[in-house]
């Protein structure tokens, strides 16, 4: 065409800088053109197949109709036609070539839009499918990204240089060790999700714990390079992948998926309120629907022991003691208590005494694994078990307090 242009302005009598025109009017027709492909473009692609994709009923269709695919579709088609229309109407030389170089580095760069519009829809529907849980889908999309911008970069400078992509490719081969040092947290990271994908080591909606980056709390997104994690008090940690394999943490969905979740906290039982109960506490619990069969078969067990011991001693023969009667008063209460898993492990144990007293472990596992539910569930079983110790003659050790001191200054006192 610019050839027929500069003809027809020869034959007007248009002498005056005829290249430079013909050159404007073929660039300002390119530029008509493209107004006019946009827009038809748009017609077929944002009016028609956008409109479709948002009201289908499929969700990758959808989600592919949420981003801004189409515009980079539209914005692909004028590119393309642009660049044939200049090879057409631009005689061969400079213009030309620099209208060809720009149209194709422009479609590569469109090119990489598309493909990370695809891909980020890829990653929408693999969460909205549930298949991000089990698998570090995010990471390999980031790592796809990078790969296709290095691609499609390497493309673009082969484009503006005029040299085969290969070329580049050798260069950049002996810049491994650099390229190596510039991606290691990628490398690393992809590696990392791999391996936690394939062990199943960590899922999106897993409660993390690692005190060496201080992350307590709901892993919300897991990344090419970093996972991050919600803590309870809302605070976001933001771990790096590899650390999840080159050091230890604690995962919390086993606890969650086997529906109990641990009590494991002891009370401290003051050793001198500790002695053998009299045949009034023994009359007086027996009364006790949890203790009533436990007494009675302990004494049946008792007394058959104690037939040959002379008990007007009391080293002698063997005895109910108070701490042990309220040991098995807690099994008991654990074991019918309807908040408790009775499938798990059930124990009250006593520890080795301390200096603070006889510790008195409870050992269960409630059968809500709800953080709120769960300390609900575990301050009323102490709240009971305060309550009731006195029942059996016994103290909980604590330390004097001040109220104390003046308790004890006024008795002296009087």
């Amino acid at each position: 065409m610019q050839v027929q242009i500069k003809e027809w302005l020869l034959a007007n009598n248009i002498t005056f800088y005829t290249d430079h025109l013909s050159v404007g009017l073929v660039a300002l027709g390119l530029i008509i053109a493209a107004f006019v492909i946009y827009y038809v473009a748009y017609i077929l692609t944002r009016r028609l197949l956008q409109k479709v994709c948002v009201n289908s009923r499929f969700i990758f269709l959808r989600r592919l109709g949420e981003t801004k695919l189409f515009v980079y579709i539209n914005y692909l088609l004028v590119s393309l036609v642009i660049n044939k229309l200049a090879q057409i109407w631009f005689e061969p030389g400079v213009v030309r070539s620099i209208a060809e170089v720009s149209t194709e580095s422009w479609t590569l760069l469109i090119v990489l839009f598309i493909s990370f519009a695809l891909l980020d829809t890829l990653t929408k529907w693999c969460f909205d499918r549930g298949f991000a849980t089990h698998f570090p889908v995010r990471g390999l999309v980031q790592t796809l990204k990078i790969l296709i911008s290095i691609g499609i970069g390497i493309s673009i400078i082969s484009i503006l240089i005029g040299q085969s992509p290969l070329i580049i490719l050798s260069g950049m081969g002996a810049m491994t060790a650099v390229l190596m040092l510039v991606f290691k947290d990628p490398i690393l990271g992809l590696v990392a999700g791999i391996q936690l994908s394939a062990n199943n080591m960590l899922n999106l909606g897993d409660w993390l714990e690692m005190s060496k980056y201080n992350a307590d709390g709901s892993v919300i997104d897991i990344g090419l390079t970093t996972v991050k994690v919600q803590n309870w008090d809302n605070t976001i940690t933001t771990i790096p992948t590899y650390a999840l394999i080159s050091d230890s943490f604690k995962n919390w969905r086993g606890m969650t998926e086997s529906g109990g979740r641990r009590i494991k906290r002891a009370i401290m039982i003051d050793a001198s309120s500790v002695h053998f109960i009299s045949e009034e506490d023994v009359s007086r619990l027996t009364k006790s629907p949890l203790l009533a069969e436990y007494i009675i078969t302990k004494s049946g067990e008792l007394e058959e022991a104690n037939k040959t011991a002379d008990l007007s001693l009391r080293l002698n023969g063997r005895r109910l003691t108070n701490i042990g009667t309220f040991r098995a008063y807690l099994v008991r209460y654990l074991k019918n208590h309807p908040k408790i898993r009775q499938d798990l492990t059930i124990m009250v144990r006593q520890l080795a005494p301390t200096s603070e007293g006889i510790p008195l472990e409870i050992y269960c596992f409630s059968n809500d694994v709800a953080w709120v539910n769960y300390e609900d569930i575990q301050s009323d079983i102490f709240d009971h078990i305060f309550a009731v110790v006195s029942e059996f003659d016994l103290r909980i050790y604590q330390n004097p307090t001040g109220y104390d001191m003046r308790e004890a200054f006024a008795q002296h006192i009087q």
